[in-house]
């Protein structure tokens, strides 16, 4: 294990540490370019501090948008300019979060083969790459991030499974990120009719990648499971229960999530109702 705080895990660790956006977004350029270049090593015994991976709990953000309960946020109605606003302004924030918990996880979990860095690195990559373009639609309208409140769900979920990867991997990019691969065909199916071509565009790139995203999280989780002796589809069902964790709503994106890696098992489960814990 390397010690000499140049490895992947602090490189990740501080750029979750930016509070400014172009710094942030700057920092996880950084991060993709010095670790293809082979410029970063990977098991750095200080990541496992107890006082820094505390200190990862608390990312770095800018001061706005204000945060909110998910129930304290206003409901808005229709496709006027302002709920338009109101949606890109969610997914930007979701996608920001999402920068976040890509860094996290190379930060705060040291002792993984190097494909698991190669996958959150490129993770990282593509959530900066989306919320900029969904930033750039907000500045179309004459918007920006941090105008309207948000409500922090995605990380709350990051930080109640910051002790476990297992846990992470299956509830993070497997329950909360695999929701989106079910919202996003909803959303474009309504923008298309709108006629907002670019948003569009914008949501199929997002749509692409985060089946892969979602694919990363259940390669890991499995490979997690098997190191544990553990039936990955009866973990995963014990695991959303015993964490309250969403449950799929309607309509299920069951092609992309078998893609993704969910199992015809699993799908037939999650399509039906929620069993009881």
């Amino acid at each position: 294990m390397t010690q000499d705080g140049s490895s992947v895990h602090g490189i990740a660790a501080s750029a979750l540490a930016a509070r400014e956006i172009v710094t942030k977004l700057a920092a996880v350029e950084g991060l993709a370019r010095d670790w293809r270049m082979g410029a970063l090593p990977s098991g750095d015994a200080h990541a496992l501090d107890p006082d820094r991976l505390k200190a990862l709990l608390e990312p770095g953000r800018p001061a706005r948008p204000h945060l909110v309960g998910a129930q304290d946020l206003p409901r808005r109605r229709g496709m006027s300019t302002a709920s338009r606003i109101a949606l890109i302004h969610a997914l930007a924030h979701i996608e920001f979060n999402a920068i976040n918990l890509a860094l996290d996880c190379i930060a705060r979990f040291p002792d993984f083969p190097q494909d698991y860095y190669n996958d959150w690195v490129r993770v990282a990559e593509e959530e900066a790459l989306h919320f900029g373009l969904l930033r750039q639609q907000l500045q179309n309208r004459g918007a920006d991030y941090g105008d309207l409140p948000a409500h922090d769900a995605l990380w709350e979920m990051a930080c109640r499974t910051h002790k476990d990867a297992l846990a992470r991997m299956a509830l993070v990019p497997r329950v909360l990120e695999a929701r989106g691969l079910d919202a996003a065909p909803v959303i474009i199916e309504k923008l298309q009719r709108l006629g907002e071509a670019d948003l569009v565009t914008v949501m199929e790139i997002i749509l692409r990648d985060e089946e892969f995203h979602v694919a990363v999280g259940d390669r890991w989780f499995r490979h997690l499971c098997r190191g544990r002796g553990l039936d990955a589809g009866a973990e995963y069902l014990r695991l959303v229960l015993a964490f309250n964790a969403p449950w799929p709503a309607a309509p299920i994106n069951l092609a992309a999530r078998r893609r993704a890696g969910f199992s015809d098992a699993e799908l037939k489960i999650l399509s039906g109702p929620r069993p009881q814990a």
